[in-house]
């Protein structure tokens, strides 16, 4: 044996030995829960719950890390163990990082008026993983959210810090292909009509309701008829998000206006039937897009088989 196993195994035990450490300092969330803040969730998630407003609201769970956010002019404070485990990857190789996914459990509802208090936790460092962006380790932190003391909810954090894995260059490799849509039974209706260079949108026939993403029943109703409208193709950017890291040979500068490997947007736009699509604004630099501005649907080839709906922004 040529002693690699066992060096991983001395490694994994030095990781592990940050298990159960504090991940950050003990914190205050700077503003009790409050009725300005969840009316502004509420409005950008289109949520008109009843149950976030009122004399007796509720906060809506998924706010849960809301709550414990340092905001833009400030950072939580990492403790000395968190930065020690990252450095330790960081001298190892495994230098890059990506968020994975996040995990909340709800054991108790927050209302307006309670004072947040959290602590955060190195919970787990994972053995070491092969992935395709390479080898490495999944660190998972947990944050639990107490309300006036009680343990109101936990909010589980996952990264890889990974190396990069190698890939080889050819001067003859091939142009790297967008990712394909997933097209299964519920939603292949869409992505026929958009080969024929048509948006179609959901609409039941139970209540009339239109639809987007494609579903197999009504929320509105429950019923599980429904027929299709074509849209019009004019929209507004209702909110959008620039992709700035990492970079996707596949989305190239023709896409958006701006270098392949540099940021792009991504855009939720609200069609002029009252529905909301995800798809790229293309044809203007992703610096220049903003919420409000008028767009208009256009169909895009980028391989032999894939089509996409994608907005270009309307000039007046």
């Amino acid at each position: 044996m040529n002693g690699e196993p066992e060096v991983h195994e001395e490694f994994e035990a030095r990781l592990k030995a940050y298990e159960g450490r504090p991940a950050a300092a003990t914190g205050v969330g700077r503003d009790p829960v409050n009725e300005p803040m969840i009316r502004h969730w509420c409005e950008a998630m289109g949520d008109t719950n009843p149950a976030y407003t009122g004399p007796d609201a509720l906060a809506p769970p998924t706010m849960l890390q809301a709550w414990t956010m340092a905001g833009l002019s400030r950072r939580p404070e990492r403790t000395a163990a968190y930065d020690a485990l990252l450095g330790l990857l960081d001298e190892s190789g495994h230098d890059a990082v990506v968020a994975t996914d996040c995990e909340q459990e709800y054991l108790r509802p927050l209302r307006p008026g309670d004072e947040i208090t959290f602590d955060s936790v190195i919970e787990s460092v994972s053995g070491r993983k092969t992935t395709k962006l390479g080898t490495g380790y999944f660190v998972t932190t947990r944050t639990d959210i107490r309300a006036g003391g009680e343990l109101a909810g936990t909010h589980r954090f996952r990264i890889l810090k990974y190396a990069p894995a190698r890939r080889p260059k050819a001067s003859n490799a091939p142009k790297e292909r967008r990712p394909r849509p997933v097209v299964n039974r519920d939603n292949a209706g869409f992505w026929e009509g958009v080969a024929r260079h048509e948006l179609l949108i959901q609409r039941c026939t139970g209540c009339g309701t239109l639809r987007f993403p494609w579903l197999p029943g009504c929320n509105g109703c429950g019923s599980l008829e429904w027929d299709t409208v074509e849209a019009s193709g004019e929209g507004t950017v209702y909110s959008y998000v620039v992709m700035h890291h990492p970079p996707f040979p596949a989305f190239t500068a023709s896409d958006h206006a701006a270098a392949a490997a540099g940021p792009f947007a991504v855009g939720l736009i609200e069609l002029a039937e009252g529905v909301r699509i995800i798809s790229n604004v293309v044809g203007v630099p992703y610096d220049k897009v903003r919420v409000g501005m008028p767009v208009r649907l256009c169909f895009r080839r980028y391989d032999d088989e894939l089509v996409l709906p994608v907005f270009q922004e309307v000039t007046r």
